[in-house]
């Protein structure tokens, strides 16, 4: 009787703390029921953003490639489209997310540490100044392509350029030049819109030492956007 009764205290026991355990995570307000544990469940999500970047870079490296092997087609047209790109405004945009991606980092350390409220207010300050660099970086981008359309530097049968530097296929150039920048800065946009939505869940307290996922998750989304510049920059901009 003896042995019974430990063995069901034992088991009592064990079905108690399982189910505080259970009944804890089951409570967190971000934690979703089919994962075991909020570490597992932000693996998890590591790994899936992880994925989805990796589909990110092989859409831009086919870019890349296409680029090249136009370049080496048509390599005239491409030395002339290249030199009607200001270089100066290209640069002020890769200081702009470089400097973006650092107050991302910060953004990201915030929400790590902040416990009880104690870093909400650096990490509402990394992700506005993020944002802000990354509407300056849309915003010199809508002056660059403004150029472009009133010169009639466009793509494929929309271009209209006539000037004394004109040659054959440079509107080769500019296709893949409205197509790569025009894809980036639509990745810029879904970033800033992503970046909005955090903000707005930092203002409410969403995030803590417990809980950043998002953050994180949306900072490594925003390090491949500004690693991509880091190549379309001198790709597009420097090199003739």
């Amino acid at each position: 009787m003896s042995q019974a009764h430990d063995a069901s205290l034992i088991m009592q026991d064990g079905h108690g703390d399982g189910h505080g355990e259970g009944h804890a995570h089951e409570h967190h307000p971000f934690h979703q029921h089919h994962f075991t544990t909020m570490e597992q469940q932000f693996d998890a999500s590591k790994i899936g953003m992880w994925l989805f970047l990796a589909t990110e870079i092989l859409l831009f490296g086919g870019l890349f490639v296409g680029y090249g092997i136009m370049q080496s087609r048509h390599l005239e047209a491409f030395v002339a489209g290249h030199h009607h790109l200001d270089w100066k405004l290209g640069a002020l945009n890769t200081c702009f997310l470089l400097i973006s991606s650092f107050t991302m980092v910060m953004a990201v350390w915030a929400a790590s540490n902040n416990r009880n409220g104690n870093k909400r207010g650096v990490l509402i300050t990394n992700l506005l100044l993020t944002l802000g660099f990354a509407g300056g970086f849309m915003v010199v981008k809508y002056f660059e392509y403004s150029h472009k359309l009133h010169d009639g530097l466009l793509p494929g049968k929309f271009f209209s350029y006539t000037g004394p530097d004109a040659v054959p296929n440079m509107f080769v150039f500019f296709s893949f030049y409205f197509m790569m920048t025009g894809l980036h800065g639509f990745h810029v946009l879904g970033g800033m819109g992503a970046i909005t939505y955090l903000i707005i869940r930092s203002i409410k307290g969403d995030y803590s030492s417990e809980y950043f996922t998002p953050v994180d998750l949306i900072g490594l989304y925003w390090h491949l956007v500004d690693l991509i510049w880091i190549y379309l920059f001198p790709l597009l901009y420097l090199i003739t």
